[in-house]
């Protein structure tokens, strides 16, 4: 009877989606029919993924350009987002525990990669603060503005403080075209040739899987010699700064931003604009 049940509800939740899940379909397919691009620019090669090319079809369909899929279905369809990518993760965990004396060899340098972080205040902020933007600079600056990222955020200052607001502007655009960036990102950065395939293998985990993913894969296509390696350590990467790295953002670089933020505003944001920061230290400090 219990089966039964389950097995209605089952039905019912494909009855209610079923254009979700025959639209994710047929652009899986379109994006495979395209599959692998690679072109050089300079001496960059660019590799384009069939994920990329999926995400902007999707982005072409969602409910603020042609809206073929609504508001409901985009919101159903993030929640997906997790089952469709647990295959990869997958593969990682099994590529982890076969080169498991190498993780452990390169285990440090995972720990510290989180440091490099830092540099994304360091030149964010300012150019934030450069452009006039407020309190908001704080959140979407002191960390790369992930799940974990904005709900520490969001515990610390409230939802509707601006430091909220600009975490979550930076997690929406990160939402939709991080993907396509950082694949493009790995690919540029990869064809200065300045940093080993491994140590660009680590910077692929910034606590998205799905950024991962492209990035990862990317430069698994560039140094092929280098692939299984490359998928272990984005993804070991990726699973650290997920677990330390909302303890790294509330110790150490929230802290910090919050310092620069403080120390920069009155001496390079717009004059117009700096009246209103004392305002903002009344009403929130």
């Amino acid at each position: 009877m219990e089966n039964t049940e389950q097995h209605q509800s089952i039905w019912q939740v494909i009855k209610q989606n079923y254009r979700l899940y025959l639209g994710a379909l047929v652009i899986v397919i379109i994006a495979e029919l395209i599959g692998v691009k690679k072109f050089q620019v300079g001496s960059a090669l660019i590799v384009i993924y069939p994920m990329l090319f999926a995400i902007v079809i999707s982005v072409l369909l969602g409910p603020d350009i042609f809206r073929f899929f609504k508001e409901k279905a985009s919101t159903k369809a993030s929640s997906l987002v997790l089952v469709a990518i647990t295959p990869f993760m997958a593969k990682i965990g099994v590529l982890a525990g076969s080169n498991l004396p190498k993780l452990v060899d390169v285990g440090p340098a995972l720990a510290f990669q989180e440091l490099g972080h830092v540099g994304t205040i360091f030149l964010a902020l300012p150019i934030a603060l450069l452009l006039g933007i407020k309190k908001e600079a704080i959140g979407a600056t002191s960390s790369t503005c992930r799940d974990k990222d904005y709900g520490l955020i969001c515990h610390l200052y409230g939802a509707n403080s601006p430091e909220a607001r600009g975490a979550l502007s930076i997690y929406i655009i990160g939402f939709i075209i991080g993907t396509i960036y950082i694949g493009f990102l790995a690919s540029i950065v990869a064809s200065t040739n300045i940093f080993h395939p491994l140590a660009l293998a680590m910077a692929c985990g910034i606590g998205s899987g799905v950024m991962m993913a492209a990035a990862s894969s990317t430069l698994a296509t560039i140094y092929p010699e280098y692939s299984d390696q490359i998928i272990m350590l984005a993804g070991a990467s990726d699973t650290l700064a997920a677990i330390i790295g909302i303890y790294f953002t509330l110790f150490i670089s929230l802290p910090l931003t919050r310092k620069l933020y403080y120390l920069l505003e009155p001496r390079i944001s717009p004059k117009h604009t700096r009246d209103q920061k004392m305002k903002n230290i009344k009403v929130g400090d």
